[in-house]
């Protein structure tokens, strides 16, 4: 099971009190630290961080209006993703330095994950709350996804792929992890919905109902793959 540390000495905004009509906005406060106490307690009240480009602002914290999250029932497997998942094998907390440095890669498009970043979410996995779901083929690593496992939650961070469908395999074999007796109140957090994870799935919730929907969760025991 998870080790719980030591409680934050930070206090994040009441999400419940921002204004959730045309003036709300996705950033919702900026500084703290990344210490392990502070990520939980960001995520069990809707938070995430992500660095600013601006290394004057220090980290930023998001809770997205409209949030990403992907229904359990609701994955969308076409038939070549079915075709990859057969060819693919799915392994949990193998190789998690891996999978974090791949999301990590600075010759991806878009690329955030800085050094700060992989030290905070690599002591959050060797505390047990920080996970990596991966993908093989003939034992070679080709994709996985990592994020952070709270009760019910799992607010997933950031996927990679090095074959075609490799990061959609690991997306499937989440939500399997996730399928269980409890699978009514999980909620699996993708953050923003894209086109592309609309494409699986993904929709929108306000930030309300979001709110309520990790307050439920956070009753709920982890699924087995991750204790």
């Amino acid at each position: 099971m998870p080790t719980e540390p030591p409680v934050t000495g930070w206090v994040f905004p009441d999400l419940a009190q921002l204004p959730d009509d045309g003036g709300a906005d996705d950033l919702v406060g900026m500084g703290a630290d990344l210490e392990p106490g502070t990520l939980l307690a960001a995520y069990r009240q809707g938070l995430f961080p992500m660095p600013s480009d601006d290394p004057g602002l220090g980290m930023l914290w998001w809770s997205p209006v409209e949030r990403g999250v992907l229904p359990l029932d609701g994955l969308r497997v076409s038939r070549s993703l079915r075709q990859s998942v057969r060819k693919m094998e799915v392994r949990v907390d193998t190789v998690f330095d891996d999978v974090i440095w791949a999301c990590a890669d600075p010759d991806r498009d878009g690329a955030w994950i800085d050094e700060e970043i992989l030290d905070a979410y690599t002591r959050l996995h060797e505390l047990g709350w920080a996970h990596s779901v991966e993908v093989w083929q003939d034992d070679d690593l080709v994709g996985g996804l990592y994020g952070v496992a709270v009760g019910g939650l799992f607010a997933g961070e950031s996927m990679f792929h090095r074959v075609t469908d490799a990061s959609k395999v690991a997306l499937v074999g989440l939500v399997g992890l996730m399928s269980d007796e409890h699978a009514d109140r999980r909620v699996l957090d993708v953050q923003w919905r894209t086109d592309h994870l609309a494409s699986l799935g993904v929709v929108s919730v306000a930030r309300p109902d979001y709110l309520r929907m990790i307050a439920d969760a956070a009753a709920v025991p982890l699924p087995e793959a991750f204790r």
